[in-house]
């Protein structure tokens, strides 16, 4: 049996909103169950993340991080997508895991941002200037057409690189001053401690949170999660596993009843005018479930 393979190329076929409305609706199917795997080997790590929807199928994401690839010119990240039938739980496609990861991640935020963040919103930050920074500056860009787009990182000159791919897109100078002056900040980096603090955060602001994928990693300091009216993509992936949630609940912070809902109830991410709202992008296999099936489907029938 030859096993469909979807590439890269099927970039050019998919759409922001149609996906944050897939998304929305496997959230409508039955909740996911879902597993992960992580394996070390400092710096370099290896996680499996699986899920099944019932309806929809299974997936199984393979990634490895290796942060020191950066300075050879490799790619830091990789891996592949396997999605199983639902009916007999044979193996139905494969996909280019970067076309997934750079769907799924950005389109989980962007579903958030178009429940919490403000309509009119006419600034956006994006923290960061990696791959996933680009990603967000398509996805923003779809949702929020009349709004403009600043970038900020650490070094400027990465930044001033990635803006120059991108019409009327630019870089922000002090990032503190960016955060005050921004109606969205999306914050992609891969710190392990907070970049974000909540005493430069203005009412009215939506917060998205991607970088911080594990329980020593942190994006937004104390301040700011207890100052915001917090969401998550899902409970389960993120409240015991990643620092930026984990950490403030261990110590007490904040508690559980915090963090007001998860995509099984989407109807719960609403927002009053001045209220701060931050959203913790967590990602999960079921994601990329959906994610994936989008993309069969729309490759399917390009």
């Amino acid at each position: 049996m030859t096993v469909p393979f979807i590439p890269y190329e099927a970039d050019s076929v998919l759409d922001w909103i149609e996906l944050t409305d897939a998304i929305a609706d496997g959230h409508a199917r039955p909740k996911a169950e879902v597993g992960d795997t992580f394996l070390y080997r400092d710096p370099d790590m290896m996680l499996s993340r699986s899920a099944w929807v019932d309806g929809l199928g299974v997936a199984v994401k393979t990634a490895t991080v290796f942060p020191g690839n950066l300075e050879a010119g490799k790619p830091t990240i990789g891996g592949i997508v396997s999605i199983f039938s639902d009916t007999d739980g044979t193996l139905s496609c494969l996909l280019d895991f970067r076309l997934v990861t750079k769907w799924k991640t950005a389109g989980d935020s962007l579903l958030a941002a178009r429940r919490l963040a403000r309509p009119d919103s006419k600034k956006i930050l994006i923290v960061g200037a990696g791959t996933v920074a680009a990603s967000l500056i398509e996805a923003y860009g779809a949702a929020f057409p009349d709004a403009k787009i600043s970038l900020w990182n650490r070094t400027r000159s990465r930044a001033e690189e990635l803006a120059k791919d991108y019409t009327g897109v630019d870089v922000a100078d002090e990032l503190a001053d960016a955060v005050q002056a921004t109606d969205i900040v999306s914050c992609a980096t891969m710190s392990k401690s907070p970049v974000i603090h909540g005493e430069w955060l203005q009412p009215g602001q939506h917060v998205d949170l991607i970088g911080a994928f594990d329980a020593s990693r942190r994006e937004a300091d104390d301040t700011a999660i207890t100052r915001a009216r917090l969401f998550v993509d899902s409970f389960d992936t993120t409240l015991d596993h990643i620092g930026e949630l984990k950490t403030p609940l261990a110590e007490g912070t904040i508690t559980r009843d915090d963090v007001l809902a998860d995509y099984y109830d989407l109807a719960a991410f609403t927002r009053a005018t001045e209220d701060i709202t931050l959203f913790k992008n967590g990602g999960g296999a079921h994601l990329d479930l959906m994610t994936s099936k989008y993309i069969q489907e729309k490759w399917g029938s390009r």
